[in-house]
């Protein structure tokens, strides 16, 4: 099996506050592009029939807001994105902010054009190369003494940029295939990627939150990448 994409950033995690503040620059979304993006991303993910995060994550779509991608490769460097994502999803994303940007002549940050392209840190490669052999992901944490929770944390990472990760010949292994699919559904349904709100959904004692974890990986590499 050969893995696409494997072009990947640090990314790590999500969240979902609001940006604090307007005008470009500074650590402060600029408010008004970010509910401009955040309107373009529901209407993406309504063409693709996908939901919204699928298409970017609102941690992406904040910093979109703050530094002012306008080019391909400033997009791909944007936290969560990665080239995969860039070039399925990016171009409306781009041509909204190159836009925006005339019209309300906008300063940008330089920090994004100098950003380095992307980190592929050991840990990453490690673990997609050995997902390339389809090698347990239990063991791929006992060979580098972590646990499976730090090794889901860094797949996810690399799904999130936009790279295609196939765990299927685990998740056989680990969950059954009734099992698979209710949590796949559910994501296909669900209005943000939050595992609380799945595991409330789900029900605590039905599934683990490494399951739920598990799946919306699956999900997100299959459905966003």
């Amino acid at each position: 099996m050969v893995t696409q994409d494997h072009d990947f950033d640090d990314t790590e995690g999500d969240d979902d506050d609001e940006p604090s503040g307007s005008g470009g620059g500074g650590s402060a979304a600029d408010a008004e592009l970010f509910a401009m993006l955040k309107d373009l991303c529901k209407k993406v993910a309504k063409q693709k029939n996908v939901p919204p995060f699928v298409v970017f994550q609102e941690t992406s779509l904040e910093e979109m807001a703050i530094q002012y991608p306008i080019t391909m490769d400033e997009l791909k460097n944007i936290s969560g994105v990665g080239p995969g994502k860039a070039i399925k999803f990016g171009k409306p994303f781009l041509e909204l902010i190159t836009q925006y940007v005339e019209e309300n002549e906008i300063d940008r940050p330089m920090d994004l054009v100098v950003k380095s392209v992307v980190n592929k840190s050991g840990l990453k490669v490690y673990i997609i190369q050995n997902i390339d052999r389809k090698l347990s992901l239990d063991d791929i944490a006992d060979a580098k003494g972590i646990t499976l929770s730090d090794i889901i944390n860094e797949i996810e990472s690399i799904v999130s940029s936009g790279t295609k990760i196939d765990i299927n010949y685990y998740l056989n292994e680990v969950i059954d295939e009734d099992r698979q699919e209710e949590v796949y559904d559910y994501f296909r349904s669900a209005e943000t990627d939050s595992i609380n709100d799945a595991t409330g959904m789900l029900g605590e004692n039905e599934y683990t939150e490494d399951e739920i974890r598990l799946m919306r990986i699956k999900f997100m590499s299959e459905m966003a990448n």
